[in-house]
C-alpha cells in the first residue's frame, strides 16, 4: 500500500469543507421546492412506493419503515431516522402533519415517542400532494448509496411545504427556522405571484399575514416588523400565550392558558410558575394545575381580588410564556446541475417564486411525459 506525503493543513481543510458540504446539502437543511431535508423526502419515498402506506390502507409498524428508509435510502442512525418520521406525525410540531401516526409520539410536555416497534404509521393525504407525480418523470433521480435502486433528488410536490409546515436546522456555518403558515393564504400568495411575478410586498404581506403556528399562540409583531422580516429573511417572532379569565363561585376567578409558544415545553413551564407562586413572587395567584388533554389548558387561581392582567404581565415578562421565534429563511435552491443545490438566505417572495417556477417545470414535464 502506497504512503502519500501530503501537507496536513490542506488534507484538514479538504476533509472539512467535504464534511461541512455533506451536512449541509444532504442532512440539515431543506430543498426549498419540496420543504423537506432528505431524510424526511426518503422516509415518504419509503411509505409510498415500497411499503403503499396510502391513507385509506391499514397502518404499519414504525420499525417497518425506519428498516425499509435504512436498507435502501438512507446511509445513517436508525433514532435520527425515528425521531424525523416522529415528527412529521407531531400536530404541535407541524402545522399539517405528514404522517398519520398510532400510538405514543411524544407531546407538548416534552413526552419522547414510543420506541418504533410500538408505534404504528401510514402518510396522510397531504403527503400525498407534497410527493406528487412523482411517477411520470417529472423530477431527475439519482443513485442511492450503494446504488441497487433510484431516488428522486427533489419531490414533484404540489404544496409550497416549505413554508406551509416550516423548517429547523444547523448545519455548519449555518441553519435554519423557517416558522409554519397557513396553507390557503400562502395559495392566495401564489396565484398573486403568478398572475404578477413584481407584485408589491405590501400586497403580498397583506395576505401571508404571518405565521400559524401549530400550538395557537400569538403573534406580538407589527406590521412593519413583519415586512422587514420577510423582506430579509432573518429576524425574531414575538410569540406569546393566550389566555382567558373564568369566573367562578363567590366572585373568585381563574386564569386559562389556552395556547402556549411554538415548540415550548409546556411542563417545564408550568413548573416555572408554580416556583414563582411558591416564592411568592405573584401574589395574584395562589395555585396552577394542568389540566390539558388534547387542547392546552393551564389554570391558574387567582386570590381574591387580584387583577388577572397584572398577573400575566409578570409571567410574560419572567417566564416562557412569550418568547422568540428567530426566523432564518435559509434552504437549499436549485442551480443549472438538477443534481445540486446551494444554500441561500431568502425571503418571502423569494421563496414563493422559486416555488411557482418549480410547479411550471413539474406541470411541463408531467404534460411530456
Amino acid at each position: 500500500m502506497a504512503i502519500l506525503d501530503v501537507e496536513l493543513r490542506e488534507e484538514s481543510q479538504t476533509r472539512y469543507l467535504t464534511y461541512a458540504l455533506s451536512v449541509v446539502s444532504a442532512r440539515a437543511l431543506p430543498d426549498v421546492r419540496d420543504g423537506l431535508k432528505p431524510v424526511q423526502r426518503r422516509i415518504l419515498l419509503a411509505m409510498l412506493r415500497d411499503l403503499r402506506l396510502l391513507p385509506e390502507k391499514p397502518h404499519r409498524k414504525s420499525a417497518a419503515v425506519v428498516g425499509d428508509v435504512l436498507a435502501k435510502y438512507h446511509p445513517h442512525g436508525d433514532v435520527a431516522c425515528y425521531d424525523a418520521l416522529g415528527r412529521m406525525a407531531q400536530d404541535f410540531s407541524l402545522r399539517y402533519p405528514l404522517i398519520d401516526g398510532q400510538g405514543n409520539f411524544g407531546s407538548l410536555d416534552g413526552d419522547s415517542a414510543a420506541a418504533y416497534r410500538y408505534t404504528e404509521a401510514r402518510l396522510t393525504q397531504l403527503a400525498i400532494e407534497v410527493v406528487g407525480d412523482l411517477a411520470e418523470d417529472t423530477v431527475a433521480e439519482r443513485d442511492n448509496f450503494d446504488q441497487t435502486v433510484r431516488e428522486p433528488v427533489v419531490m414533484p410536490s404540489r404544496v409550497p411545504n416549505l413554508l406551509m409546515n416550516g423548517a429547523s436546522g444547523i448545519a455548519v456555518g449555518m441553519a435554519t427556522a423557517i416558522p409554519p403558515h397557513n396553507l390557503s393564504e400562502l395559495v392566495k400568495a401564489l396565484r398573486l405571484i403568478i398572475e404578477d411575478p413584481e407584485v408589491p410586498d405590501a400586497k403580498l404581506l397583506s395576505v401571508v399575514k404571518g405565521p400559524d403556528f401549530p400550538t395557537g399562540c400569538l403573534v406580538m409583531n407589527s406590521k412593519q416588523e413583519l415586512r422587514d422580516i420577510y423582506s430579509s429573511g432573518r429576524g425574531a417572532i414575538r410569540m406569546r400565550g393566550d389566555y382567558v379569565v373564568e369566573d367562578l363561585p363567590k366572585g373568585r376567578q381563574q386564569i386559562v392558558v389556552v395556547s402556549i409558544p411554538y415548540a415550548l415545553d409546556k411542563s417545564i413551564l408550568v413548573e416555572k410558575i408554580a416556583d414563582l407562586i411558591i416564592a411568592r413572587k405573584v401574589p395574584q395567584l395562589e395555585d396552577i394545575r394542568d389540566e390539558s388533554t388534547e387542547k392546552v389548558r393551564i389554570v391558574m387561581e387567582l386570590a381574591k381580588d387580584a387583577n388577572p392582567d397584572v398577573a400575566m404581565a409578570y409571567l410574560y415578562k419572567h417566564t416562557n410564556l412569550q418568547s422568540n421565534f428567530n426566523v432564518n429563511l435559509t434552504a437549499l435552491v436549485p442551480t443549472e446541475n438538477p443534481h445540486v443545490c446551494q444554500p441561500a438566505t431568502l425571503s418571502l417572495r423569494d421563496m414563493l417564486r422559486h416555488f411557482a417556477e418549480f410547479r411550471l417545470e413539474v406541470t411541463a414535464k408531467k404534460l411530456n411525459f
